[in-house]
């Protein structure tokens, strides 16, 4: 078991990690920067170390920071939450390197998901299902591309192989596009990422986002916990999650999970994980491999009775999994909406002091939130400040239970999404139905902002 764990994170995530390891008996040690101090969890943590400045690259994406706050304090494991250094497996190595345990997966398998052609190539060998494409790197033969894209098919969408977030795709509905926007890709790719390679695939016209939430030791068990829909999305930034997804068949769901877990022990997985995935026409195909803890994972947590961070820690600690895929039940649905400190018209970040904080209460309502009545929101980070997650017995009910929960919560001072989701997605006619495209959601805003 671990004895004491550094968070390498800030935010909600911190306090989620926090919560989790005081219930095991871990002490805690919390990093901050200086524009973080008065964050929930550096006040309950056992210690807490400040890394740096405002500015995340100074502190939080700050390696040598990280490894110094681990030794001073005598932590043996580092937490990293998600964001920040999450993925990066330099800093896994680091961690590894200088004697502490990573709550993560071993940085070859970080290395391995992180690169979009990899991972394609990974999930192929182990029988997942994916989207038609270039089957590797687009080459520097014109021809050959332009043939390849034929047998695809129009619209194909260039992806940088080292992308996410949403960043580094590019959408080519002809052949006379095509090269011209490889090449742009590329550029763009080069500068955000520092590496140039980009593949081809199928642009699907309206899929859904349905993720596949695993927990494997690294000792061949993994297990899956069912799926999530994610297809509320702006600019590829999810807004809603929801599980179970809606209007899948049993028998499509079941025969995808296992293709899942079958992949983990595969390629030796260890800790939590997402394979995500775009779901149309009955079909899944695998897009990438998110190799930690997700935003979303309390609804995942909520439907399986399942702490997925509690299991993460008890992993990085040399533990076997608690449970078998025999021993999982899925129960429910529960529903998740993101509070972001923005604008909900124009989005603009909108950081601040809280003035007043009201949570919402009640039968299946959950809320995780580092927020507090008198908390300054800093313009550093991401807007990102809560999530309100229900549950119910029904969709119908934990739909009605976020409807109770949004009209319920209060935050003062600043302004939030939270009138986006009160006022117009958890009053759409589409969305309460369910299984609406990842488009739906931008569609509607351009009809919100045109009037």
């Amino acid at each position: 078991m671990l004895e004491k764990v550094l968070i390498a994170n800030r935010g909600e995530i911190a306090l989620r990690i926090l919560r989790a390891c005081r219930e095991m008996g871990i002490r805690t040690v919390a990093v901050y920067s200086k524009a973080d101090r008065d964050l929930m969890h550096v006040r309950l943590a056992d210690e807490a170390v400040c890394i740096g400045p405002a500015s995340p690259t100074e502190s939080y994406l700050n390696i040598p920071s990280l490894i110094s706050a681990a030794e001073v304090t005598d932590a043996n494991a580092i937490h990293p939450g998600y964001g920040f250094l999450a993925e990066n497996a330099d800093f896994a190595e680091s961690v590894e390197r200088s004697g502490f345990k990573f709550v993560g997966p071993r940085p070859d398998t970080i290395r391995l998901m992180g690169n979009k052609v990899s991972a394609i190539e990974a999930m192929k060998k182990a029988g997942v299902p994916t989207v038609p494409g270039s089957n590797g790197p687009v080459g520097d033969n014109a021809d050959d591309t332009l043939r390849t894209a034929r047998e695809i098919g129009y619209p194909i969408i260039i992806k940088a192989a080292a992308g996410g977030g949403g960043r580094g795709m590019r959408v080519v509905e002809s052949e006379h596009q095509l090269l011209n926007a490889i090449t742009v890709t590329r550029s763009e790719s080069k500068n955000a990422f520092g590496d140039d390679t980009v593949y081809m695939e199928k642009f699907l016209q309206h899929p859904r986002h349905v993720e596949i939430q695993v927990l494997a030791d690294g000792q061949g068990n993994a297990i899956h916990l069912g799926d999530r829909d994610c297809s509320l999305q702006r600019r590829h930034q999810k807004v809603v999650e929801e599980a179970p997804a809606p209007g899948i068949p049993d028998d499509i769901r079941k025969q995808v999970a296992e293709s899942c877990v079958n992949a983990c022990i595969e390629i030796g997985y260890r800790g939590a994980g997402t394979f995500e995935f775009l779901y149309e026409n009955g079909q899944f195909f695998f897009i990438e491999m998110n190799t930690r803890v997700q935003v979303e994972h309390p609804v995942t947590e909520m439907i399986s009775g399942v702490d997925i961070v509690k299991e993460q820690l008890r992993i990085a600690g040399g533990e076997k999994l608690s449970i078998t895929q025999d021993q999982v039940r899925l129960e429910g649905h529960a529903m998740e909406v993101r509070v972001n400190a923005e604008d909900p018209v124009s989005f603009a970040p909108c950081p601040g002091k809280i003035t007043y904080f009201h949570a919402p209460g009640g039968n299946g309502i959950r809320v995780d939130s580092h927020i507090y009545s008198g908390y300054t929101v800093p313009p550093y980070y991401d807007s990102l400040i809560g999530k309100i997650i229900t549950w119910g017995p029904t969709r119908e009910v934990a739909f009605a239970r976020m409807r109770n929960a949004l009209e319920e919560v209060v935050v003062e001072g600043i302004k939030t999404n939270i009138p986006l989701h009160r006022d117009r997605i958890f009053r759409d006619k589409a969305f309460a139905k369910g299984c609406v495209d990842i488009h739906h959601l931008e569609q509607k805003l351009r009809g919100i902002n045109s009037k």
